[in-house]
């Protein structure tokens, strides 16, 4: 039987990954070689790099397809509930420690009106659960709890990323925090990024000193953390000077079905606000979600001007996170806010701008018209404020 063209660089392609996947497991992505990885595959040097631009491409494609291959455990969590008192106060809601009135875990193990503190040691146990344990196979676990060790030492412009996208997983882990029962409700950003700090410092100690620390008392620790008063605010200082929107009368062409990462489910985006963010102001979703009408759509668009490297950082990274909400909260997760990994361009197309790092540019829609525009820092602010009529 003859082999298309097309089947024969697929085929190619998951030869690359498959040896990549067992020389970046064995010795880590500092370590491993492109000569190496093409022996395994039986191929060329010149075959992997037609197929992947860099080492850190490819190093990240396989991030990517370990993620994508992990099947969440059945159940509340993979990491067993033990028996002491607050793991079970945990499990059924229980007020052992942060406010409200308590809550629990339905038979797909969504959260069902939990409480934050509840709510909190529930998401640290399923970011948790892919760590590699300490009797395992630590070098091979570096790959099962994404670890980008080494892959952006001498990238100025990724650690940059980075960043951004940790202010974007804390912004989108504060939403879901904010939507749980709490006798006080506010912002909880600043929450949300103590839990993250202490997850990825759990993280890499499990890498670098496998044995130390239990994961259920770090579980238990973030818990403790919803109970802290952090005189969360927003109102950031530049908002006196951000330019206002501009009124327009402009079509709007919708790009067809596209996938909304937060519910995981194809939507067409339509009335309400979009905002294209580069991966360089990917953290600036906020002013969308703060200032918007109440009531009103919100789509979050990271626009990626390099799919292969940073567009595969940013999808790693964030696919983990919203997986991680889903299956907590299940699909009424602020259904107000959608997310979207534009990495073919196709939404930035539609909104008309050309993808670039600091790239931020929003616009209202309204009756399949386009009524406000704004581009620059604090741009999605400046569309959420402005009117849509002389």
């Amino acid at each position: 039987m003859r082999i298309s063209r097309v089947e024969q660089q697929a085929r190619t392609r998951r030869a690359v990954l498959e040896a990549a996947r067992s020389e970046f497991a064995e010795r880590g992505f500092i370590e491993a070689k492109i000569d190496r990885i093409a022996d395994r595959a039986d191929l060329t040097r010149g075959a992997v790099y037609s197929n992947f631009a860099s080492k850190r491409a490819l190093y990240l494609a396989v991030l990517l397809d370990t993620a994508n291959s992990d099947t969440p455990p059945t159940g509340s969590n993979a990491l067993p509930l033990s028996d002491d008192a607050s793991s079970r106060d945990a499990a059924s809601g229980g007020a052992s420690s942060g406010s409200g009135d308590g809550g629990g875990l339905d038979g797909a193990g969504r959260i069902v009106a939990l409480d934050v503190a509840g709510a909190v040691e529930a998401f640290a146990r399923t970011w948790l659960e892919r760590l590699p344990l300490a009797y395992g196979d630590t070098t091979a676990g570096r790959l099962q709890a994404r670890s980008l060790t080494g892959v952006f030492d001498e990238d100025p412009r990724g650690r940059a990323v980075l960043a951004q996208i940790t202010r974007l997983e804390s912004l989108l882990l504060a939403v879901a925090l904010e939507s749980c029962r709490a006798r006080t409700a506010g912002r909880r950003v600043r929450l949300a990024e103590l839990i993250l700090t202490m997850l990825h410092g759990a993280a890499g100690l499990a890498e670098t000193a496998p044995g130390f620390g239990d994961a259920f008392d770090v579980a238990r620790a973030c818990r403790h953390l919803a109970g802290l008063d952090l005189a969360d605010e927003w109102d950031p200082p530049y908002l006196p000077y951000v330019h206002p929107a501009r009124l327009v009368r402009e079509a709007w062409i919708p790009p067809g079905e596209t996938i909304d990462e937060l519910s995981g489910r194809p939507f067409t985006v339509g009335d309400g606000m979009i905002v294209a963010l580069g991966p360089g102001r990917i953290g600036g979703a906020e002013d969308a979600v703060r200032a918007a009408r109440p009531g009103e759509i919100v789509t979050i668009a990271a626009v990626i001007d390099d799919p292969a490297e940073t567009g595969a950082l940013v999808r790693l990274r964030l696919t983990d996170l919203t997986a991680n909400l889903r299956r907590l909260f299940g699909p009424a997760y602020h259904p107000s806010l959608r997310l979207v990994l534009d990495d073919t361009g196709a939404l930035a197309s539609a909104v008309g701008v050309t993808p670039a790092f600091d790239t931020e540019v929003s616009i209202r829609v309204s009756a399949d018209t386009i009524v406000n525009r704004a581009e620059g820092p604090g741009a999605a602010y400046a569309t959420a404020t402005a009117r849509d009529s002389p």
